[in-house]
């Protein structure tokens, strides 16, 4: 239907975004870590559409992947019910119908039937309402599951099995609900999540060789993609959708690459997809053989998406046609569009006048990643008071983010009040200092209880009630959102989306991959000053390693401007020039390194 998706935001902001734009069409992504949020969601909206709800708690077997289970069975039976009033509107005023086909994009062979059955005289006769019942869709209503997020789970002191583990148990409330859609895994490979997927017919073809439930990867490169589908296809599994992010211009955990750039890489998959798919289809078919299982005689498609940074049509069109792109992924932007996501109104004034300074990459999450952070969001005030009480840390309500064994056999999460407590009186006895301890106690007390803070925006913009716990909200905008000071109807977002408006001032908003460069420049700064003057072989190896990758990617993207110049708008007159400068930048990083 579209050429753009909505990818998940933090825990909270796309909870619910299936059921406010799937009935036109357009297909987003729901993040399943939280299931207690989720059960929260589901009373909500079972309440709201008047269904009725049975509380599944804690004390239940298997409460975690019945709770998710429920909940995307509810948004599948929301977003129905919505379509099927969206389709029948045609026999009132048609203004749903009308909405739904508007905000198509030009290039859709849809939108041009639907004007020509209009000016056939046919609007309201059996041609039109047949296709209609024929031609229009609801969007996907995918899910998301961040494969790090396995921690292991127990009943009192007794280890449970692995299939209880967070990932596993959202995956099998994904597997086994009626949801025909997707699955995308993000943050790298798990083999044992991967495996695990072997249990469920859903993932398996049937005769007609159509997937009930498929995978999709988010991955960093062409390799990680190679790697990760050949062990699924060993599984009889396959990847439906290569999603493709760019490594720090997205919101967000950022897992920056080694200076690999993001038109690179899509020109890696562009020249290789063939074969990809080639290489993929002969393990794939022979592992369904193995199994005894029904075998396509042809590849299933594999789609290419990419998301990250991007904010201009020129741009999204740029991506679909030069590397042959099957859709666009559009986040932050989205967190100024009411209409689409889960966001409290202090929170969205916040991301609204949010300028580049105010956006910085940050190590408040525990798990250890750079996370994308707005300066002075109301989890982080909250914290703040904690640590000026003397009572740093979060009392780790959720617990999703335990892996830290430092001072405890069982794992506990290093933005616990417990672990910075332990931490601080290792750090005490150590005899640091004044300005060595401060800087410690600084990197200790960082750490923010993202759990809370990402789900806690969509309870207060749906009047929910939130018990026990702080009320401030953690939001991580990619780099990009600094570019969009408007609040937005769907409506609008999408016709910006497509160019037939335009709402950020693109002489202020550098090029995408311009951004991206310096982005990756700043953090490989940031990273020879943290390595002080003490820089070790390994070290050297590798910002050698990221400098030689920048300055391939610039001279692949000089060339892209001399062919692409002066057909797409967005690489301005000035981009060559914007190249060189951000070389000459690399270049003077590393003879102050060497100097140094």
């Amino acid at each position: 239907m579209h050429t753009f998706h909505i990818p998940v935001m933090g825990l909270s902001y796309t909870i619910d975004t299936p059921i406010k734009v799937a009935p036109y069409g357009i297909s987003s992504v729901i993040s399943i870590v939280d299931d207690s949020l989720i059960e929260k969601m589901r009373e909500h909206y079972s309440q709201k559409f008047g269904l009725t709800y049975n509380a599944i708690t804690e004390k239940m077997k298997d409460f975690r992947a019945e709770r998710i289970r429920n909940y995307l069975d509810l948004v599948e039976h929301i977003v129905t019910e919505k379509f099927e009033s969206l389709k029948n509107s045609i026999h009132d005023k048609g203004e749903e119908i009308h909405k739904y086909i508007e905000m198509l994009p030009e290039r859709s062979e849809l939108k041009a039937k639907f004007q020509s059955l209009l000016d056939s005289g046919n609007a309201l006769g059996d041609e039109i309402n047949d296709w209609i019942l024929t031609n229009l869709n609801p969007g996907s209503i995918d899910v998301n599951i961040m494969t790090k997020l396995d921690k292991d789970n127990y009943d009192k002191d007794e280890k449970l099995p692995v299939e209880f583990n967070d990932a596993h148990a959202a995956l099998r409330g994904f597997a086994t609900s009626k949801l025909k859609s997707s699955i995308v895994f993000s943050a790298g490979m798990n083999p044992r999540l991967y495996s695990y997927m072997e249990n469920f017919e859903d993932f398996y073809p049937d005769k007609n060789s159509n997937l009930i439930k498929k995978i999709i990867l988010k991955v960093s490169d062409y390799r990680s993609a190679l790697i990760q589908g050949k062990f699924l296809a060993k599984k009889g599994l396959w990847v439906s959708e290569y999603r493709v992010e760019s490594g720090l211009n997205c919101g967000g955990h950022a897992f920056a690459s080694d200076g690999y750039l993001l038109g690179p890489i899509l020109e890696e998959f562009r020249q290789k997809r063939s074969e990809l798919t080639q290489t993929l289809f002969e393990i794939y078919s022979h592992a369904l053989k193995l199994k005894a299982r029904f075998s396509p005689e042809k590849p299933l498609p594999i789609k290419l998406t990419a998301q990250g940074g991007v904010g201009t049509s020129d741009e999204h069109n740029f991506l679909l046609d030069h590397y042959n792109l099957d859709s666009v992924g559009w986040g932050s932007p989205f967190l100024l569009v009411p209409e689409a996501v889960s966001i409290d109104d202090g929170t969205m004034e916040a991301v609204r006048k949010a300028k580049e300074d105010d956006l910085y990459l940050s190590g408040i999450s525990p798990l250890g990643v750079p996370f994308n952070s707005l300066r002075n969001n109301t989890q982080d005030i909250d914290k703040l008071e904690l640590i000026n009480k003397g009572r740093p840390g979060s009392s780790c309500p959720k617990k999703y983010l335990q892996f830290n064994t430092e001072f405890t056999d069982r794992p506990i999460c290093t933005a616990s009040r417990q672990y910075q407590h332990l931490k601080i009186n290792e750090l005490e006895e150590s005899g640091n200092s004044e300005s060595t301890f401060k800087d410690n106690f600084d990197k200790i007390t960082e750490k923010a209880c993202i759990c809370v803070g990402l789900s806690n925006a969509s309870l207060l913009a749906n009047d929910l009630e939130i018990k026990g716990k702080s009320k401030g909200v953690s939001v991580c905008p990619g780099p990009n959102i600094a570019y969009f000071d408007k609040i937005l109807t769907l409506k609008e977002m999408i016709s910006h989306i497509y160019g037939r408006i335009n709402v950020v001032d693109i002489n202020l908003r550098p090029n995408l991959f311009i951004k991206e460069m310096s982005l990756y420049i700043n953090y490989l700064r940031s990273q020879i000053v943290d390595a002080g003057n003490e820089v070790s072989d390994k070290q050297k190896k590798y910002f050698e390693i990221f400098r030689q990758n920048l300055i391939e990617g610039m001279d692949y993207y000089h060339k892209l401007f001399a062919d692409y110049k002066d057909k797409y708008s967005h690489f301005k007159d000035d981009f060559g020039t914007e190249v060189e400068k951000l070389r000459g930048e690399l270049l003077s990083l590393f003879r102050k390194s060497s100097a140094a």
